[in-house]
């Protein structure tokens, strides 16, 4: 029997997110450079000092039966919405149910579903609560409604790391498929928190954009004008597999995952360490890991979420870590200028991000960079950018509130 590590590689995705229901139409709408921010319009953020955010393109309850949907929290909808359409566009892999493993993420878990049954019990009185509010308000209620649909039995996980959540999530999997604890994970992150409480707590942290008269160009990576970022929801999620499984079944290989690397600032509970020492050591970490070279690395998806620090701090980080040379030739883009910041869910939609572009081949397109922050000396996609040929390496980058740095490696499989 082999000793050697397992070979891990995506042979499925599904995204829900504020630019499209499905990974095709969000995928489309990054590189048309198409915004998914929008004002919020209903009365109860009408005081609130941040009235935009990247709602989900379609409701859940048009995708989802109506009895289902009524069950879960709208964070677990989202999940089992991108697990369902990952598991199939993997081709359904007829692995044993103990051999299959769940790792979905989220920031906040069921905030909404804890507000509204909250509400229910001071107006209403106890016996109006809803009996599914704990398994709909637990963080953990995402994971096990996947796990329960594909009979998941080797283990279902959630990293509960803030905005670093969904690449932790892609990296546990990673480690359950390479480590022989299970032949298939899907793993991925979901967020839904789009309440008038977590948008005033963050906008009195002063990290939202106020920018709410032109909502498509708030967000604003690398941008001098920025001014935090813009609260978005949705979910992404990928499926893991073996190498050896993935060719057996002749599955679509869309990118082979090479390794993680993950780091604490240990500076600040909200803010991250000015120079970048926490992301270097993660980046530092992912080289060691994947066993790659800074000028395997052509692509870089940033965290990037355009708040004044972060996006210096990422910068310096990678042009300190990689060096000049291959820093220079790398094309670097920040999608949370199209849909917001998903927060638990942004590293997922984001490794969706980067392993669909080494599978096509094409970064898409960061918007609203009007004027560089000149302290930002990184080769930022601002049109779609095509990627040359031959064997290239790509980082996912997420970083989370707590001083979590999280960053994921894939490789072209061709």
């Amino acid at each position: 029997m082999s000793t050697e590590p397992r070979r891990v590689v995506v042979t499925g995705m599904g995204a829900f997110s504020p630019l499209g229901a499905d990974v095709d139409s969000t995928w489309q709408g990054m590189l048309a450079g198409r915004s998914g921010i929008v004002a919020l319009e209903d009365e109860q953020f009408a005081d609130l000092p941040a009235r935009i955010a990247g709602r989900v393109a379609t409701e859940p309850t048009e995708v989802l039966d109506r009895v289902e949907a009524r069950k879960l929290d709208r964070s677990a909808q989202f999940a089992l919405i991108v697990a369902r359409e990952a598991w199939k566009s993997a081709g359904e892999p007829d692995i044993e149910p103990e051999r299959r493993g769940v790792v979905m993420a989220t920031g906040i878990g069921g905030l909404t579903t804890l507000l509204t049954q909250y509400d229910n019990l001071r107006e209403k009185g106890p016996r109006r609560v809803s009996p599914h509010t704990v398994p709909m308000l637990m963080p953990n209620g995402p994971a096990g409604t996947i796990g329960l649909e594909l009979k998941a039995r080797a283990g279902v996980h959630v990293p509960v790391s803030a905005c670093a959540s969904g690449a932790e999530a892609i990296a546990n999997g990673y480690d359950m498929v390479r480590n022989g604890r299970a032949d298939v994970v899907v793993a991925g992150g979901t967020e839904a928190v789009i309440h008038p409480l977590p948008l005033a707590a963050f906008a009195n942290m002063m990290a939202l954009s106020k920018r709410n008269d032109e909502p498509q160009r708030a967000s604003r990576p690398f941008d001098k004008a920025r001014d935090g970022f813009v609260m978005g929801e949705g979910s992404a999620a990928v499926v893991l597999e073996t190498l050896e499984s993935a060719q057996r079944r002749g599955a679509t290989i869309y990118a082979e995952v090479l390794g993680y690397g993950m780091s604490n600032d240990a500076h600040h509970i909200a803010q991250p360490e000015p120079e970048g020492n926490g992301i270097r050591r993660a980046i530092g970490a992912v080289l060691t890991n994947a066993g790659i070279e800074p000028a395997d690395v052509r692509h870089i998806n940033a965290h990037a979420t355009s708040t004044p620090l972060g996006d210096i701090a990422e910068a310096i980080a990678i042009r300190a870590t990689l060096g000049d040379e291959a820093t220079d030739n790398l094309v670097v883009t920040a999608p949370k200028s199209l849909f917001g910041h998903l927060l638990g869910a942004a590293g997922a939609i984001e490794s969706m991000s980067t392993v669909l572009a080494l599978h096509h081949r094409v970064v898409p397109p960061t918007i609203n960079l009007d004027d560089p922050d000149d302290e930002v000396p990184l080769d930022i996609a601002t049109e779609p950018r095509e990627l040359p040929g031959g064997d290239l390496v790509a980082f996912n980058n997420a970083f989370g509130f707590g001083g979590a740095n999280v960053v994921v490696a894939f490789g072209t499989y061709a």
